[in-house]
């Protein structure tokens, strides 16, 4: 029975097993951070978001509501909880917050009815490792009238803790409370503590829902009657049967990291050690004309050699040689080249992006308009980064792991090398081009299909006729899948046979077995053709997400199409159309990403993929879309991908030519005969327009003419 445990809500053997083993882990748990348990008391939660949740709720419940107060550099989980408090107040600084403490009003941050408040920031910057000052709850504290307390503090230690010691042994200084995740700490198991000064606990009683064993008695029938617990503070908090699998791993993980690593403080030099010589090497990097291959996002208050200032994390964006900013999504899959892993994006502390990189809340809500969402590709508006890229050591990392990151950025992204001459065309010059070659991508983000030369194409609103008209959804989100998510789509090949009525699609990869070798799919825009096993078009319809849009996708349920695209992806998903007409929802956002004019001197060659200055009379409506990213068509210039090849065999004498195919774009330009060494590369960066000149299928001339809507995102690299 040593090994059986059951609901520690129950008097059996087992039962009572788990019950001694939780207590055991939350007392070890307590002085792991040097808590005495009788001043404080620990409650198991989810995660730390759980944790600032459940305090919330106690200070929700006040009469009155509650002030709030919190950090700029917050977490969204602290900065969630203003939308429940009557009055927020968010500080910008550590100044702001010093001069707040000081104040002789600091126990009435509201009108003096009784409201009680809190005071939330984080330990550490999950941004960029800055550590903040722990010595404001004491502060706090010692200004406020012991007997009637109204301020409370509540610290996210989750950053700090997971590569430096917690200390809260002198209790008059500790936070009132205090969040952090165990897996942060120890990687396994996925669980959360908020840390409670026992004296403080008087606001989280105020809390009225009850669940579990967090109730003693409850009527239900002729009277709504309960009594809650009055034992320990975590029996009242801890609602329903706890997790207490987890715990008891937690006690495996105490012992495991103690014999691997010792102690935190032992971790806390180790990595401090490590991220002050990459942030030596990062800052040292530079391109052969002296620029900075990385703006580091550090606070000046912060030193990498002074553990008490910052944290082992560095975060950091890239420029160009020429000063371009450059997309973190796209360096982010170059690192998977290498098997590196960090994160990018906004990290979920909005306060400290918008310091850092500048960005006004107008900016902000303009770059959501323009398409922006959390965890997107669509990363550099209007000339600025969205995001950053964040590089966090911890216990296990090591002086190679940074060796080999610095020569990842060398390999990729520092040119010391020669650079092959850069022609530009008069932009008033004639450019004569011609098509190298016409490609349709049937199903979004899967392979192409070339249009033969003979064969005549339409051009439609939403771009060229059958590009993009289908995707891959997930049976369960009904999200459109993408190669980023899935990279062997692009092993899914479309065809084309008209002659059937049909859209043929196979998988060049290895088939699993009683996997047909392809599968037909009707061009029809008929609905039994589309949904087989549903005769009414209304059921048709399904509502759907494609890179951050909500649209209406016309669903196949038909069991082949579905096993089929489930197996060659391992992935539960089948086929969806997004038909053209006029009732299209999706439209090109690059009308929104018009760049600012950069003060580039007009004799500098212009940069690759830095957004040029816009064309000069952009179209004042959106354009309609498919399924593609951004607009209906893509186009690439071959003389353009010269230039680009040359400079990565240059810098990279052992690296390969990048194919036209890499970029995914539908209509391939070449120049016509051009003598030989006159040929120019970046031509397109000023076109407002393209002509095109060709014959239909009756062998009579005539023209195509495409607007220039701007730069693709794809080509910044």
């Amino acid at each position: 029975m040593q090994n059986l445990f059951g609901n520690p809500h129950s008097g059996s053997q087992s039962s009572q097993l788990s019950t001694r083993r939780i207590e055991d882990v939350r007392l070890r748990a307590l002085r792991f951070f040097r808590a005495d348990p009788d001043q404080f008391d620990l409650i198991f939660v989810a995660n730390a978001t759980a944790g600032i949740k459940l305090v919330m709720e106690g200070f929700r419940e006040q009469k009155g509501g509650f002030w709030y107060g919190y950090h700029q550099d917050a977490h969204t989980s602290l900065i969630g909880v203003r939308e429940n408090a009557v009055e927020h107040r968010c500080f910008r600084s550590d100044e702001a917050v010093e001069d707040w403490i000081q104040a002789q009003s600091v126990s009435t941050p509201g009108p003096d009815d009784g409201r009680g408040g809190l005071f939330a920031y984080p330990a550490q910057s999950n941004l960029n490792g800055r550590r903040l000052p722990l010595s404001w709850p004491g502060r706090l504290r010692s200004l406020q009238d012991p007997a009637e307390c109204k301020i409370f503090s509540l610290l996210d230690a989750a950053a700090l803790a997971s590569t430096s010691p917690l200390d809260l042994s002198d209790a008059s200084q500790a936070p009132d409370f205090t969040v952090l995740s165990f897996y942060k700490i120890f990687g396994f198991p996925d669980l959360g503590a908020l840390l409670v000064r026992k004296d403080s606990s008087k606001p989280l009683v105020h809390r009225r829902y009850f669940g579990g064993g967090t109730v003693e008695m409850v009527t239900c029938m002729s009277e709504s009657w309960h009594m809650k617990k009055q034992g320990n503070l975590h029996e009242q908090l801890e609602d329903g049967t706890l997790p207490f699998h987890s715990i008891i791993a937690l006690d495996s993980a105490f012992n495991v990291h103690a014999k691997l690593f010792g102690s935190l403080e032992r971790i806390s030099t180790h990595t401090s050690f490590l991220a002050n010589n990459l942030y030596q090497d990062l800052s040292s990097l530079r391109y052969a004309n002296g620029r900075n291959v990385c703006t580091i996002y550090k606070d000046p208050r912060s030193s990498y050699s002074n553990p008490l200032t910052q944290g082992p994390i560095i975060a950091l964006n890239l420029q160009g040689s020429k000063g371009e900013w450059i997309s973190n999504a796209e360096v982010e899959k170059l690192a998977a080249t290498r098997s590196l892993q960090f994160r990018t994006g906004g990290l979920c502390n909005p306060g400290g992006i918008a310091s850092f990189l500048e960005l006004a809340p107008g900016e902000m809500k303009r770059n959501f308009s323009a398409g922006y969402r959390c965890g997107g590709e669509n990363d550099i508006i209007s000339g600025k980064p969205t995001g950053v890229i964040r590089l966090s050591l911890g216990a296990i990392s090591n002086a190679q792991d940074i060796e080999v990151f610095v020569r990842f950025l060398e390999e990729f992204f520092v040119d010391n090398h020669c650079c092959p001459e850069h022609k530009t065309r008069n932009i008033e010059a004639d450019a004569s081009y011609y098509v190298e070659s016409l490609s349709v991508y049937p199903i979004k983000s899967c392979g192409a299909w070339q249009v033969p030369s003979h064969m005549t194409w339409d051009v439609r609103p939403e771009g060229l006729a059958w590009d993009r008209e289908w995707c891959l959804v997930h049976q369960g989100t009904r999200a459109a899948l993408s190669q980023k998510q899935i990279p062997r789509m692009a092993l899914v090949r479309p065809y084309f046979d008209f002659e059937k009525g049909v859209l043929r699609v196979r998988y060049a990869g290895q088939l699993p077995l009683s996997v047909p070798d392809e599968i037909t799919i009707p061009l029809s825009t008929n609905g039994e053709s589309i949904q087989e096993s549903t005769p009414r078009p209304a059921n048709m319809c399904r509502s759907s997400r494609v890179c951050g849009d909500s649209v209406s996708v016309y669903i196949y349920e038909s069991p082949d199409i579905a096993t089929f695209f489930t197996a060659v992806l391992s992935t539960p998903c089948t086929l969806a159309r997004f038909p053209p007409g006029p009732s299209s929802t999706r439209h090109s956002k690059l009308h929104l990403q018009q760049p600012k004019p950069r003060n580039v001197p007009s004799t500098e060659p212009p940069i690759p993929g830095a957004f040029p200055t816009p064309p000069p009379s952009p179209p004042a409506d959106p354009s309609p879309i498919l399924l593609s990213n951004e607009s209906p068509i893509l186009t690439i210039s071959c003389s353009s991908l010269t230039h680009l090849n040359q400079l990565i065999t240059c810098n990279s004498p052992l690296a390969k030519p990048v194919p036209t195919s890499v970029f995914r774009a539908n209509i391939v330009l070449a120049p016509s005969n051009p003598p030989p060494g006159s040929e120019t590369s970046y031509d397109e960066d000023n076109w407002t327009g393209l002509r095109i000149h060709h014959t239909n299928e009756h062998k009579d001339a005539e023209i195509t003419d495409l607007n220039v809507l701007a730069p693709c995102r794809r080509c910044q690299m």
